[in-house]
């Protein structure tokens, strides 16, 4: 990400904080700098020790505090993945209309964007009287090249990897 673009993240960032009546501390400026730099989804976790190594005296509750807030402000969008396990994702200020499909198998994400979608919801939320405030599409499938193969890079033996449980694709894939 360019430093304008970050600066204006940071911006919005420290505007909504004031606007709760919140310091913007320099632990705050840090996380929200890591999130937004990276463009990937994250759990907070995984956050902790990227901080950490910036910063030591980042607190792990000031990590998940500013999160909340940063969804609260709609900066940031939860993705459940189900059995309460979340993510994080900072792409929707860029890109706001973009789906997930998750692969059941392996827990990968792919995010894509379909000018089609954004129209049917459009028409299903206007014909049931209502107007769309806040849209995302969440689709869960399993993956065919484990159903047709047998074998997936992602997926082992029955169980998932907790290190390829990590790995998202890293750009929008279009359709």
């Amino acid at each position: 990400m360019d430093q304008q673009s970050l600066k204006a993240i940071l911006g919005q960032a420290q505007a909504f904080f004031a606007s709760k009546g919140l310091r913007f501390t320099k632990q705050r400026e840090a996380l929200v700098t890591l999130i937004f730099r990276n463009h990937e989804h994250f759990r907070p976790e995984d956050l902790i020790p990227k901080l950490r190594k910036s910063d030591g005296a980042v607190s792990r509750a000031t990590i998940y505090r500013t999160i909340l807030l940063l969804v609260e402000s709609g900066m940031l969008r939860e993705i459940s993945l189900g059995g309460g396990e979340r993510l994080y994702d900072p792409n929707f200020l860029k890109s706001p209309h973009h789906n997930h499909l998750i692969c059941v198998d392996c827990r990968e994400i792919i995010e894509f964007e379909d000018p089609n979608i954004d129209v049917m919801q459009n028409c299903i939320t206007r014909r049931l009287g209502f107007s769309p405030t806040q849209k995302a599409l969440r689709i869960e499938a399993s993956c065919d090249r484990l159903r047709l193969l047998g074998s997936c890079k992602n997926f082992k033996a029955g169980k998932v990897d907790k290190g390829v449980r990590k790995r998202l694709p890293k750009a929008r894939r279009p359709l």
